[in-house]
């Protein structure tokens, strides 16, 4: 704008006034009548003006549009980061809620809210772990807030178990729920149906180890709280194998959840359980020898809606003594 300025008094000065005359001259033989639109002088200082006039708009609107397709550009690319900040943030969120290749299947929007995400597994073992000694334990007096106490050594004690699912060994362990102070995880349910009876025997049982290992470790951390909250929880579990029915259920607070015969008999294990002990179905402890555990018979118990079930005990005293050994290192 200054440069133009400059330009404008130095082009009105050396042309308009130094070759005055010979515009006059040009003027009269132009024009017959005189007039301030018909001299020249007049009429050059004004069409330099608009011109003036004119390109400072023009540079104006340039400048204004640049810095407005600057400003787009910026907040466009704050919205995407934020966009993206809000993405990685639901996938965390939401791979805490569902297990990791279901919440693939979501985030890449494969599914209509109203379809119903199930899948079916023919081989998924499933484990109930309760502390039935926490039902005694829990009051509601002044003493402990009216149960505030208790309930915070519960998530205490839930917190500490879901740690154990961050290792490595137990990076197929996926916890369904928590019924109470009762602890559901299942494994297996991580591979694709399809391949299941692809892989080796000794592989496709592999999982049901490590679910009873995830065990094993479950106790060994029962113990060691109870170390240091002065309490003496004794954990009884039951594990069973079997077909399921995996699906997630709600739309805005989603839930994963299993269905089937499997499960109910689990959950039967671990009620019909003894503290300290881990409980499992007969074809599941043929499974476990196979895999190098040792298992006690307990013999026939009466299974409510199953009728008679030979159930057998896990041997825990070497594996507890590994586990222990593990959680210290």
């Amino acid at each position: 704008m200054l440069i133009m300025m400059v330009a404008l008094v130095a082009y009105n000065t050396i042309l308009l006034h130094t070759h005055a005359h010979v515009l006059d001259d040009y003027s009269q033989v132009l024009f017959e009548r005189p007039g301030i639109w018909k001299d020249l002088k007049t009429m050059g200082s004004v069409s330099l003006f608009i011109f003036f006039v004119t390109l400072l708009v023009l540079g104006r609107q340039s400048e204004y549009y640049c810095r407005l397709d600057f400003l787009w550009k910026n907040k466009f690319k704050k919205e995407r980061e934020e966009i993206e900040t809000m993405e990685n943030l639901n996938r965390v969120l939401l791979e805490n809620v569902l297990p990791a290749h279901v919440a693939e299947h979501f985030l890449a929007r494969s599914l209509k809210n109203e379809d119903l995400y199930h899948q079916s597994y023919d081989c998924v073992c499933v484990m109930f772990a309760s502390i039935p000694d926490f039902k005694e334990f829990y009051t509601e007096s002044d003493v402990n807030k009216e149960g505030l106490e208790c309930l915070r050594l519960l998530n205490e004690i839930i917190a500490d178990f879901d740690d154990l699912l961050s290792k490595p060994k137990f990076s197929g362990v996926e916890k369904i729920k928590t019924i109470g102070s009762t602890y559901m995880a299942a494994t297996g349910l991580s591979a694709v149906p399809s391949q299941e009876h692809a892989q080796e025997p000794e592989r496709q049982y592999m999982h049901i180890g490590t679910m009873v290992e995830f065990a094993f470790a479950l106790v060994a951390k029962l113990d060691a709280i109870n170390k240091h909250s002065f309490n003496d929880f004794k954990l009884r579990v039951g594990i069973n194998h079997g077909p399921v029915i995996a699906g997630v259920i709600g739309a805005q607070k989603p839930q994963y959840d299993i269905w089937g015969n499997t499960v109910n008999v689990a959950s039967r294990m671990d009620s019909t359980g003894v503290l300290d002990k881990i409980q499992v179905t007969e074809e599941t402890s043929l499974i476990l020898q196979t895999l190098g555990y040792t298992c006690t018979c307990r013999g026939m118990i009466n299974v409510k809606g199953k009728g008679e079930l030979k159930t057998y005990f896990v041997n825990t005293e070497m594996s507890r003594s590994l586990s222990q050994s593990n959680l210290a290192s």
